[in-house]
């Protein structure tokens, strides 16, 4: 009989955790696994799954526009923003059934509780008011919307959190933020027809992407309408009377039904007890891990954004499976975090991977610059003239494509195929080489001289 109740016990069910808690249950270790919200974390719940819906929702307005351009009478439309809600609601809770029915079918035992660590082996189950001990634990709590708390007021504004379960849609909001969790929401609460601004403290939004996809979706996104607003610094919000007020340091007031922050997400990892078994944090409160994932503590171990290493959903699946192949089947397996494809879906929608333009001059020195920027065909018939964007960076010493980035329709799924060559260090002769598909706005990508 084993000294402990679990070989495994894992703090969180969101992608990473459920990753790494069915794959070791099906390597023969007893599992458990405690969520303190719902099975599925951030990007099924609250996140990722959700906001493509709302994305989704949010692109009718601008498909009715194209369609009379195509000849179709679309009549007038009205907007039901309960109805969205209800049906987000029962699309999210279909996939936490199938989250919890997967773990059970792996023999994974769940634990509805808020788990807290007392020692390198024990856990303290919250409402059950119960120990338990594991000889291994993997932390997956992911993390946390962060709102400033030197900013007066901010504690009336919301986070992505909160807009998934709006009572009803404001008619104006002042979204705060650069990133591409503002980015998106500001396009989609606008596509639902809501006077949208948008703040950011920067010169401009969405730091640390491409600078051409960063100037050509401002630009877009102030075409559309929305109010962007960058070295915009907010000084205090205040409710009055039914209102927002929202103060500046250095620009006009605002006046607006609802403030969002999305100012970045912070590492779950407060109130965990993390101190309690000597495990290291970083400056930001992220958990320091090898490359194995494994903590300062031998038998502790943390995959996802909880690491603040890359903090997307699809990584943190990789890094549980990588987790559960090391520990519990004698497979060592680190992740690889360079090359990874992502999406920001804004409208227009960006898709990105590889090195930006100037990343790679830092690191290549002498680069060849590919860019084409063209109308979209679906566009061409309809009076919108917004461009999509296509580019790619080359080491100029050997040929290779170490990075693409595109902005316009389905720049997602365009990049999540590239991002397959890319990774396999393909040349700009190979991308050359291959024979264009026409009539396509991918076709760029081989066409580019």
């Amino acid at each position: 009989m084993s000294e402990y109740d679990y070989d495994l016990f894992v703090i969180g069910a969101g992608s990473g955790g459920v990753r790494a808690s069915r794959m070791a249950a099906q390597h023969g270790a007893k599992v458990a696994v405690a969520e303190e919200f719902r099975v599925g974390g951030t990007c099924v719940i609250r996140g990722c799954v959700p906001k493509k819906l709302f994305v989704y929702a949010s692109h009718f307005s601008e498909e009715q526009e194209i369609a009379a351009s195509f000849g179709w009478d679309v009549g007038k439309s009205t907007f039901d923003w309960s109805k969205l809600i209800a049906n987000k609601d029962k699309e999210i809770d279909r996939l936490n059934q199938i989250y919890i029915k997967n773990l059970e079918a792996s023999g994974v035992e769940i634990i509805q509780d808020r788990a807290e660590m007392r020692d390198a082996n024990t856990v303290f189950l919250v409402d059950q008011n119960r120990i338990i001990t594991a000889r291994t634990i993997l932390v997956a709590t992911g993390a946390t919307p962060f709102v400033p708390h030197n900013v007066p007021g901010a504690a009336f504004a919301i986070t992505s959190n909160e807009a998934f379960h709006l009572e009803t849609l404001p008619k104006r909001i002042v979204v705060v933020g650069g990133g591409y969790i503002a980015v998106e929401f500001a396009g989609i609460f606008h596509g639902l027809g809501v006077e949208t601004s948008l703040l950011y403290r920067g010169p401009q939004i969405l730091r640390g992407f491409d600078d051409d996809l960063r100037d050509g979706l401002a630009a877009a996104m102030i075409k559309r309408g929305i109010d962007v607003r960058t070295n915009a610094n907010v000084g205090e919000i205040q409710e009055i009377d039914g209102e927002c007020k929202v103060t500046m340091h250095d620009g006009p007031e605002i006046m607006t039904d609802l403030v969002m922050y999305a100012t970045g997400r912070i590492p779950n990892t407060a109130g965990l007890g993390l101190e309690s078994a000597g495990i290291e944090l970083d400056g930001a409160g992220a958990i320091k891990v090898d490359a194995y994932s494994k903590t300062n503590v031998d038998n502790i171990y943390a995959v996802g954004d909880v690491t603040n290493r890359v903090n997307l959903t699809p990584v943190a699946i990789r890094e549980g499976a990588a987790f559960a192949e090391t520990v519990f089947n004698n497979n060592p397996v680190s992740v690889d975090h360079s090359d990874i494809a992502s999406a920001v879906f804004s409208q227009p929608e960006l898709g990105t991977v590889g090195l930006t333009e100037e990343q790679a001059r830092e690191k290549y020195g002498e680069i060849d610059v590919y860019k084409s920027s063209f109308r979209p065909m679906k566009h061409v018939l309809s009076d919108i003239d917004e461009k999509m964007l296509m580019k790619l960076i080359v080491d100029k010493a050997s040929d290779r494509v170490v990075g693409c980035h595109i902005m316009g329709p389905d720049a997602g799924e365009i990049v999540q195929v590239v991002g397959i060559a890319v990774k396999m260090k393909a040349t700009k002769a190979d991308f050359d080489r291959t024979i264009a598909l026409h009539p396509s706005a991918a076709e760029e990508l081989v066409t580019m001289r």
